[in-house]
């Protein structure tokens, strides 16, 4: 784990995010990064948490929430010459 991001994770009183987390929302920034505009991937991570949040509340995991996320934006991003972005 990254020590700065476990230091935020502990200021803000937070659990730091599982590897698979941390794996589910790099690629999600990375697809938004490299499919719209750059400035878009942090705030699409944002807007995944606060999906994340009302999907635990309705009963979902963590991971589950990004992971579905992450397929509601691979829904919207531009097609590439190899087919939809993934």
């Amino acid at each position: 784990m990254n020590d700065w991001l476990d230091a935020f994770a502990s200021e803000l009183e937070v659990g730091a995010p599982s590897a698979r987390l941390r794996s589910t929302l790099l690629e999600l920034a990375r697809e938004v990064a490299h499919s719209t505009e750059r400035k878009n991937a942090p705030l699409s991570t944002y807007l995944a948490g606060a999906f994340a949040a009302r999907r635990m509340a309705e009963g979902a995991s963590l991971e589950e929430a990004v992971a579905e996320a992450l397929e509601a934006a691979r829904r919207l991003l531009p097609e590439t010459d190899e087919g939809p972005s993934s």
